[in-house]
């Protein structure tokens, strides 16, 4: 089962964030081979963090709660919220596939977030994306919205992916490929 974790940086974080990276990446090290795409959120200046995406293949949901709330900055108090949902690939490759490479362009997180009908499950123009996927509830029944990674001019061409009209709210945050430096 895949999912999509989205912790959100609390304010004022960033120092407890800094002295935790090492232990956040042994963390994450745990679940290398689980992991379909990783990295922060920015601010938009992009030198502070503002949140940490996970996109993690895992047996169950339970498993998937351990993750997020195990994860050594949401232990410490880095983090003010999550957003933990059923997510599915349909791009069917993890971020380090992306064929554009990790250097070049800006790179967003976008979030879609909706009800009724689905929207956007299958996106026309996949050359940017460096993951797609519908956001469900935890039965994986019921879709909830879209979470994508792109690669985009700006933050208005990240948005634009999605049909603005089909969703409740879409958010755009700045965000890079995560992992050991």
């Amino acid at each position: 089962m895949e999912f999509f974790c989205y912790h959100r940086d609390r304010p004022g974080s960033a120092t407890l964030r800094d002295q935790l990276v090492e232990e956040h990446w042994s963390y994450m090290d745990r679940y290398a081979a689980e992991l379909i795409a990783r990295g922060p959120t920015l601010s938009p200046d992009g030198e502070t963090a503002t949140g940490s995406v996970h996109i993690v293949d895992l047996p169950d949901l339970a498993t998937a709660r351990a993750f997020v709330f195990d994860e050594p900055n949401y232990q410490a108090g880095v983090y003010r919220d999550v957003v933990l949902r059923r997510w599915r690939n349909v791009l069917g490759r993890t971020m380090w596939d992306f064929p554009g490479g990790k250097e070049g362009g800006n790179r967003y997180l976008v979030l879609g977030l909706g009800s009724g009908q689905a929207a956007d499950l299958v996106p026309a123009d996949r050359d940017e994306l460096i993951a797609y996927g519908p956001l469900l509830s935890d039965d994986g029944t019921t879709w909830l919205g879209t979470a994508l990674l792109v690669r985009a001019p700006d933050p208005d061409a990240a948005r634009a992916v999605l049909t603005p009209d089909r969703y409740a709210d879409i958010e755009v945050h700045d965000w890079t490929f995560g992992g050991r430096r």
